[in-house]
């Protein structure tokens, strides 16, 4: 989950930071606010995260409740025989089917519906894209304050998000793009998930044919 290593076989993977209330006391040495239970919701204040981290929360999404581990190792074999050795165990978490149905329907709605924010990728496929579209504040913008990107350091503008898996009904590849400093979701990280998933099921389908 947020704020713990992905499990996955690299050294040097950072855990991010899943703000609390016993976080912010012996960190801050501050009181938890309410609202601040409400951004951390959806991923702003204090709260930190890796790309890989959210691809794997995608794909926990996408397997409804069944957690992948990412790995560069798929299997441990012997040798000479190449018997199949440790497998990789997994993991699920209690996720309610209606619950499930209703997150999916929404993202792809996100890329397939004509009011989504990455529309731009749902055309031209034969398959649906299930994702969603954000935004990484760099800089704190004070309150009531008009936030332009065009009038500031680009150093110093929203990070653009996106995740997606897809097919929806059948995933085959759960994708996170973060691109530093690119402002929208939509149109700038978005395009780049979609070229990614369609060269992956491109290569499946070519190859299963």
């Amino acid at each position: 989950g947020f704020g713990e290593k992905t499990g996955i076989d690299l050294i040097g993977e950072k855990s991010g930071l899943l703000p609390s209330r016993a976080w912010k006391m012996a960190k801050k040495n501050q009181l938890w606010f309410p609202g601040e239970t409400l951004i951390t919701g959806i991923g702003q204040g204090y709260h930190q995260v890796t790309p890989l981290q959210l691809a794997k929360a995608t794909a926990t999404l996408a397997n409804k409740g069944k957690i992948v581990t990412p790995h560069l190792v798929n299997e441990i074999a012997t040798e000479p025989t190449s018997n199949p050795g440790e497998k990789i165990p997994q993991q699920s978490i209690p996720l309610k089917s209606a619950n499930i149905k209703t997150v999916i329907a929404a993202m792809v709605n996100v890329v397939h519906s004509n009011r989504g924010t990455a529309r731009s990728i749902g055309t031209d496929i034969s398959y649906q894209i299930a994702g969603k579209t954000g935004t990484a504040q760099v800089i704190n913008i004070k309150q009531n304050a008009s936030y332009n990107e065009h009038q500031i350091d680009e150093k110093q503008r929203d990070h653009a998000l996106f995740i997606a898996f897809a097919p929806a009904d059948n995933p085959k590849i759960a994708v996170a793009v973060i691109a530093e400093n690119g402002g929208h979701g939509g149109s700038v990280a978005a395009p780049i998930a979609a070229k990614v998933i369609k060269q992956y099921l491109g290569d499946r389908q070519a190859s299963q044919q």
